[in-house]
């Protein structure tokens, strides 16, 4: 058979595999971006992701079957990139709608600008807008070039596998949870098709059995290796980093500080036995406010999502918000509160509620005029001092009792639910409130009830009866245990109150803290510790505003209103002049050991901060220790290749000694191209490089042998190869500056880009 005949057999064969590397790297990377869903949820940007980087690989794959050098390939899938990303994000300022211009590049920036907010202040799973969607469908569309290059180019699908790995953890680094098994069984399966549809072409490519077959296994398992230690630091190390309810930080008093977490997952954070001071209060209202951060209104079954309104910015002067809006009858009484932050690293600001103007703020602040709430896009709490100015209305037992709840504008879906929601939920609240005259009597009866000998206060009941979240269920099961913190009660109250048709929400704050100095002029002072987190369910009453209520069992003082006639017959205990803005709390902490044994005693509802002192170095040693093994791994794969090749030489394979020279000059930053002859290449080496001709010819002299023999190994010619290659490899190392020499060990080129890649990419799969 001809070379012509050779030739027309195999060129479909390598367009074959040039087209199941693409798809199969198109599925590799959709595997990897699964897990990405529990922080970012599905959407819009999903279809713009898959359909950009479909184009993308598709363009690299025409070029290459076009048999266009390599480089066009990666040229095309930028152009390709930027195209459809224009099409997507820019078509109002591209020409042709797909042509972007200076103003198209230029709205880059803001749409980057966007992203950085949405992330800052979403809650996983964040619902991504234009910013977002923006930087995700980028990110997605350049990981598509980069690996493309990898797998295709320079042959080393599982060297990509690495990268995909890591894509597929910063869910789990975000998030801590379980492993996506799905996704992970996905992600391994592609990569494997990768690796199988890779060795067969290299098998393909030689026209008889050699040294070099055994080679590709060799190479094969280095980055299988490779991909191993990614499983180990993904399995071992990722559980072991700081939680996202935790937050290290230096400053304020130098301990361990703490931030806000409204994802109502805080059961891990709770069980943590170590809390700080991060904040001090000094009111002149009769008692400590609670301080909200955060509102979560919209629920759909398994999650309460915060709010997210129109924001206005917080002025100089400090008037963030209008007045109260209450009927004519209803007393608002002003109070002041001054908040110091110590060990608070958070964008949403503690204030007390309903607050009017905020003062004395530093960096850029916004205010949500929905839910009375401060957050900033770029600043943090640390530090901060500032001055609320509070209107809280004060109604009267028989002043709430004959309000309805709800108003004519409210968003419907503070009142909505599910359609499946467990009867033992409405059930339930049906028969707690069955004897209540109004709807202020219904909600201080299930008050009563959470409140009750019924419910214990407990962290370890829910994990253990499988049942730690807020959803539907999480809520069906807390009934049935009747036991929990403060997410289940605040979730349960709120829920239960809505299938009595009552708007209802859970707000994420402090409680109030432990008194510590009081001053008849300046106002009584409270500290507030990390253990004070907490989750509070609040209703809306007509002509009133938001109501808090406070179901968890051992904690603070129930809501409650005095009667204004002096006798009321309340169904809950009065307590005098009671806010309607904060229910009545002894400064509250955790409930003590002698009060519930099964709850360490320096814990309670909200987020401890950090491990114990003794420990505490464990978790930030093991990070490091796993990022220290990541950047060495490179290192440790060429050092394993070297032996190999040299371990070929010595048996006498001339092909893997002329391997190991070639390698070298390419960590060297020497030039070692495929379309270059190996008389060429020697040549230039003495020339340019100053190697002894001898030791350079004798290697040259043996693969030229090689080219044209029956045997490619003659192992009495091993010794004299290797000591060839050792003396070469110590003058091209001579020869170079130390700073390459360290580039050279760390990161080695040799890994990525092979000696004469980008002809070997066109022999072997058809570019």
């Amino acid at each position: 058979m001809s070379a012509a005949d050779v030739t027309v057999l195999r060129t479909p064969r390598r367009r074959r595999d040039a087209t199941l590397l693409t798809v199969g790297l198109f599925a590799a990377i959709a595997a990897a971006l699964l897990p990405v869903f529990s922080v970012i949820a599905p959407g819009a940007w999903v279809a713009g992701a898959v359909f950009t980087t479909a184009a993308v690989l598709g363009a690299g794959l025409v070029v290459r079957v076009t048999r266009l050098p390599a480089v066009f390939a990666t040229v095309a899938e930028i152009v390709v990139g930027v195209v459809m990303l224009t099409a997507i994000f820019g078509r109002s300022s591209a020409i042709l709608g797909v042509i972007p211009t200076p103003a198209t590049f230029g709205t880059v920036p803001g749409l980057l600008a966007g992203a950085s907010d949405e992330i800052r202040t979403g809650v996983a799973p964040v619902v991504a807008q234009t910013g977002l969607s923006f930087l995700l469908v980028a990110a997605v569309a350049g990981l598509a070039v980069v690996l493309d290059h990898v797998v295709l180019t320079a042959r080393m699908p599982l060297l990509a596998g690495v990268g995909l790995v890591a894509v597929s953890l910063i869910p789990t680094i975000a998030i801590p949870s379980d492993i996506d098994i799905v996704a992970f069984v996905l992600l391994a399966a592609a990569l494997l098709f990768l690796l199988r549809v890779d060795t067969r072409a290299r098998t393909a490519a030689s026209s008889r059995p050699r040294a070099g077959s055994p080679r590709v296994v060799g190479i094969s398992a280095t980055a299988l290796g490779v991909a191993a230690v990614a499983v180990i630091v993904a399995v071992v190390a990722t559980p072991l980093l700081p939680q996202p309810g935790l937050r290290f930080a230096t400053g304020g008093t130098g301990g361990i500080g703490t931030t806000i977490n409204p994802n109502l997952e805080l059961g891990n954070d709770l069980r943590q036995p170590r809390e700080v001071d991060v904040l001090s209060v000094r009111t002149t209202a009769p008692t400590a406010p609670y301080l909200r951060a955060v509102t979560l209104s919209r629920f759909d079954g398994s999650v309460w999502q915060p709010d997210s309104s129109d924001t206005v910015p917080v002025p100089s002067e400090g008037a963030v918000f209008e007045p109260v809006a209450v009927d004519g009858d209803i007393t608002v009484t002003d109070y002041t509160t001054t908040v110091t932050v110590d060990q608070l690293d958070s964008p949403w600001l503690p204030v007390p509620y309903p607050a009017s103007t905020v003062t004395g703020l530093n960096g850029d602040w916004l205010g949500m005029p929905q839910n009375r709430t401060v957050v900033t896009r770029a600043g943090s709490t640390r530090e901060q001092v500032y001055e609320v100015q509070a209107d809280v209305p004060r109604p009267t037992l028989e002043q709430i009792r004959s309000r309805s709840v709800g108003g004519a504008d409210l968003d419907p879906a503070l009142t909505s639910l599910p359609g499946d929601v467990p009867a033992v939920i409405g059930d339930t609240a049906r028969e707690v409130t069955s004897g209540a005259q109004s709807p202020y009597d219904q909600l201080a009866a299930l008050q009563t009830w959470f409140r009750s000998s019924q419910f214990r206060y407990s962290l370890d009941a829910p994990v253990d009866s499988g049942f730690d979240g807020a959803g539907l269920d999480a809520v069906a099961d807390f009934l049935q245990v009747r036991a929990g913190y403060c997410v289940h009660y605040a979730s349960a109250f709120a829920v239960m109150a809505r299938s009595l048709g009552m708007p209802a929400r859970i707000v994420i704050g402090y409680l109030p803290g432990t008194a510590t100095s009081s001053s008849p002029e300046d106002g009584s002072e409270y500290t507030v510790t990390s253990s004070q987190l907490h989750a509070w369910p609040e209703v809306s009453f007509e002509g009133i505003g938001w109501v808090p209520f406070e179901p968890t069992n051992s904690l603070g003082v129930p809501t409650s209103f005095a009667s204004g006639s002096g006798s009321g017959g309340s169904t809950t205990p009065d307590t005098p002049e009671q806010d309607a803005a904060a229910p009545e709390d002894a400064p509250s902490t955790a409930p003590s050991q002698a009060a519930r044994p099964d709850i360490d005693a320096q814990n309670g509802p909200g987020v401890a901060t950090g491990a114990r002192a003794s420990t505490s170095w464990v978790a930030p040693s093991l990070v490091g220790a796993a990022l220290l093994v990541l950047l060495i791994v490179p290192s440790v794969v060429r050092v394993l290749r070297r032996g190999r090749r040299l371990t070929a030489a010595r048996a006498g394979d001339a092909v893997a000694a002329w391997r190991a020279l070639q390698e070298e000059a390419v960590d060297l930053g020497i030039p070692a191209s495929g379309a270059e002859s190996p008389r060429a290449f020697a040549a230039r080496l003495v020339a340019d490089h100053g190697v002894d001709a001898a030791d350079v010819d004798l290697l040259r002299a043996a693969v030229e042998r090689v080219s044209y023999a029956e045997d490619a190994v003659d192992p009495a010619s091993g010794p004299a190869l290797v000591e060839a290659v050792e003396r070469l490899r110590s003058r091209l190392r001579a020869g170079v500056p130390p700073t390459r020499r360290l580039v050279a060990a760390l990161l080695p080129r040799s890994l990525v880009v092979r000696p004469g890649a980008v002809e070997a990419e066109r022999e072997t799969v058809g570019s």
